[in-house]
This record gives structure tokens, C-alpha cells and sequence, in this order.
């Protein structure tokens, strides 16, 4: 086993024994790690993901916020994260930093999150493409207010722990089975009679 991978391994073990009981913890994969800072129901909220490369800890893992997640979150507050923890993963090279820099968002998480709006700026495309349609009785659009889907917290969770913690769900999530779904349905005549027209 190379040093790398034996330092890896350590990490790792590390990890999970630290964050063991800590729900905003999750190991993707084993050289992929997230960590939630904030609450649900907080525009505030961010997900944080690191990913080992294969010379990590001799180099940065992939900071990561480009995730579903993180949509409310504006670009210059997502830029600022990733210039401290890569300025903070500097001084640490050669050494693990997984815990290092998930305590170093920590935090720096309020400060940090103090430039974030309450309310994300409507894109100003859409809302000039909303005006321009008409209804039937040539009401502007923009005057009617579309209702917005409000989550309880367990079907946020439910959705969370369907997602690949990416926000994205897996490939086939909604398939049908086929032999289940012809099972069910009864997929033969009625008392199991073949057509008088059969040849067979």
C-alpha cells in the first residue's frame, strides 16, 4: 500500500469517528465528503463538498458548491468560500485537512454568509419574459402571483435522501418494472381461455 493511500485510509477512519451522530456529515464515497452548514429552511443554508484527488493530502481536494443545494447561494459569496478554504488547504499540505477545512467554514460561516440577500434578485431575463405574455383578458402576467410549492422538512429530507446529495437524483429513479407492473395488471384473457381465433 502506497503512503498516500495509507494516509487516505487514516483520514478517513478519522473522519467518520468525528462525525459519527453528526447528520450534516455524510461520506459520499470514499474519497468524496459534504457537510451542511445552516438550516433547512434557511436561504442561508450551504452544502460543502471536498474531493480527494489521487495525490491528496499532498494536493487541495475539489471544493465544491455547485450543487443543487446551493442554488440561492449568489457567486461572489460561493467565490469568497473557495479562496479561504483554499488559502486555509495550503498550509496544510501533506497533512489530512478534510476536518480542518470543514471546521474552518465553520467557522467563518456567519461572516461569510452575511453577504448573502435574504431574497435571491429575480434574473432579470425571466421577469422581462413574464411581462411580455398576456393572458386572455390582457392582464400582464407579472401581476399574477404564482404560488410557490412549500415543503415540510420531512419531504425536504425525503427528497435529500433520494438525491445523490448533489441534489440530483439517480439515473432510472422513476423506471417502471415492467414484469411487476404486467403482474399486476393481468397481462391474459379472463379465466385463462385462449381467443377462439387462435391458431396455435
Amino acid at each position: 500500500m502506497s503512503e498516500i493511500q495509507e494516509m487516505q485510509d487514516d483520514e478517513r477512519e478519522a473522519l467518520i469517528s468525528i462525525y459519527e451522530g453528526d447528520t450534516a456529515f455524510k461520506q459520499i464515497n470514499p474519497t468524496t465528503y459534504s457537510y451542511k452548514y445552516g438550516e433547512d429552511e434557511d436561504r442561508k443554508s450551504l452544502l460543502l463538498e471536498l474531493c480527494w484527488g489521487d495525490q491528496y493530502p499532498n494536493e487541495i481536494p475539489t471544493i465544491n458548491l455547485d450543487m443543487f443545494y446551493n442554488r440561492n447561494i449568489i457567486a461572489s459569496v460561493k467565490a469568497k468560500i473557495i479562496e479561504i478554504l483554499n488559502e486555509e488547504a495550503a498550509q496544510w499540505l501533506g497533512c489530512g485537512m478534510t476536518y480542518t477545512l470543514f471546521e474552518c467554514l465553520k467557522e467563518k460561516f456567519v461572516d461569510l454568509l452575511g453577504e448573502q440577500p435574504d431574497e435571491v434578485p429575480s434574473d432579470p431575463t425571466i421577469v422581462s419574459a413574464i411581462e411580455t405574455i398576456k393572458l386572455g383578458d390582457d392582464t400582464p402576467a407579472a401581476n399574477v402571483k404564482v404560488k410557490k410549492e412549500h415543503l415540510t422538512k420531512s419531504q425536504k429530507r425525503r427528497q435529500w435522501e433520494q438525491s445523490d446529495h448533489k441534489g440530483e437524483r439517480p439515473r432510472g429513479y422513476n423506471w417502471v418494472d415492467i414484469v411487476k407492473h404486467l403482474s399486476q395488471t393481468g397481462g391474459k384473457e379472463e379465466g385463462g381461455t385462449l381467443p377462439q381465433n387462435y391458431d396455435g
